[in-house]
């Protein structure tokens, strides 16, 4: 059965799309079959993928108009792509019965299909995220090296302590991503270490230092593998893979690019 992540920071600009659309390539050439869903309106994941228009999205199967849309965007790698329209679903879906398992429901059927399912949240906290948290087995959250970004952790801590309560049990905060860090800077080097001190061995080794070339690579709706493999961005996204593989299959065995 394929897990479900879900990958979320009601902070934007923090490299959450980036970390799900290079990650997402990373698992798949590796073999593992995966899934990436955007359920963020501003569609950027879509877009990173080079996919411009759908006839339907996420919305439509939100809305019960049609089941939930997979497309193809090369081996081992398949989108649930989104569209603007899905900036009107939290209010069209308030008054649903059971609204926040809406999404469950319709990712629960395709599930094992696949090795790993990321999800994509908006950067906020509401209907749409908390869909994601009561479908998804675990939470990664990317945090930027910055003093103000820790400050916001507070508020999604919260929403996913009560969507543990009263929703989803089993969900679990698995991993944390330290993104846009230059070890020169003190800092960053200071905020890692308050975030390592709150959440200690969820902390991903791995972290994904500022490199132009990964927000050049959305524009070209290619990965970052794709687009500049010898790259700082692919050289980190490759590690992250390999950690993230390593933390999910015990027996995976890996050794990680020297950096």
């Amino acid at each position: 059965m394929g897990r479900i992540i879900a990958i979320s920071n009601h902070k934007g600009g923090v490299g959450k799309t980036t970390t799900v659309v290079n990650l997402a390539a990373g698992l798949a050439s590796f073999n593992r079959k995966v899934l990436a869903v955007d359920l963020d309106p501003q569609a950027n994941l879509t877009f990173s993928f080079g996919i411009s228009k759908v006839e339907t999205s996420v919305y439509d199967a939100l809305k019960g108009n049609a089941p939930l849309p997979i497309i193809k965007v090369k081996e081992n790698l398949d989108i649930t792509p989104s569209s603007l329209d899905l900036a009107g679903a939290e209010m069209e879906l308030n008054a649903e019965a059971g609204r926040e398992y809406i999404f469950k429901e319709l990712i629960e059927p395709v599930r094992d299909k696949y090795d790993y399912i990321l999800v994509d949240c908006p950067p906020s906290l509401g209907l749409l995220t908390i869909n994601a948290f009561t479908a998804a087995d675990e939470i990664i959250i990317p945090i930027q090296a910055h003093f103000l970004a820790i400050k916001g952790l507070t508020k999604i801590l919260e929403v996913i302590s009560k969507v543990k309560r009263r929703l989803n049990p089993k969900v679990e905060i698995t991993g944390v991503i330290i993104t846009l860090y230059d070890r020169r800077k003190v800092l960053h080097r200071d905020v890692e270490e308050t975030i390592k001190t709150y959440f200690q061995d969820k902390v991903y080794n791995t972290k994904i230092r500022e490199n132009i070339a990964l927000a050049e690579a959305p524009a070209q709706g290619q990965d970052i593998f794709q687009y500049q493999a010898s790259s700082r961005g692919a050289e980190d996204y490759y590690n992250l893979t390999l950690e993230f593989l390593a933390r999910h299959e015990p027996d995976f065995d890996y050794e990680l690019v020297e950096k």
